[in-house]
């Protein structure tokens, strides 16, 4: 790879609205990622699963059959699916929180199935450091001064 591509792959590009194509193939390789190591857990779940469903484990393997299926279309639009990566940083962030540390102060999550989630959940800040926050800024959570009551109808 030449130094002028390089340059190019983490410099912001003005054709996907000044970010950066590095930030585009790392959450490409994050949706690829999900749909290679969670679809086929998730979806063997529901499919094998015999009896009745434990309710909250049901919605449990509903969600993680269905988020990585989403995640598909984030292979072809990854700036679009941006709420899906939200998701997935929220939630794994919120379960580091109030389910792994408590057990790590503890000192009980390691040599459990609980710590095998935790670890492979420690992707996290990896997972962060490729969502163009300044883009997911402008255009999920920011609204410019001539914005300002956007989406606000008034009445009439």
């Amino acid at each position: 790879m030449s130094t002028h591509a390089l340059i190019r792959f983490f410099s912001p590009d003005p054709r996907h609205d000044g970010v950066r194509p590095v930030q585009l193939w790392g959450l490409r390789l994050f949706y690829l990622l999900m749909l290679v190591f969670v679809t086929p857990t998730a979806w063997q779940a529901l499919l094998t699963h015999a009896g009745a469903w434990d309710p909250l484990r049901a919605v449990t393997i509903a969600v993680w059959a269905t988020y990585p299926a989403l995640a598909f279309f984030g292979l072809f639009r990854p700036l679009r699916w941006l709420p899906l990566m939200f998701f997935t940083i929220g939630y794994k962030a919120v379960w580091l929180a109030f389910i792994a540390w408590p057990l790590w102060q503890a000192g009980t999550l390691w040599d459990t199935p609980t710590g095998e989630v935790a670890a492979s959940f420690l992707a996290v800040p990896a997972l962060a450091a490729v969502v163009p926050w300044g883009y997911a800024w402008r255009t999920y959570f920011g609204w410019s001064r001539g914005s300002a009551g956007a989406g606000v109808v008034a009445a009439p």
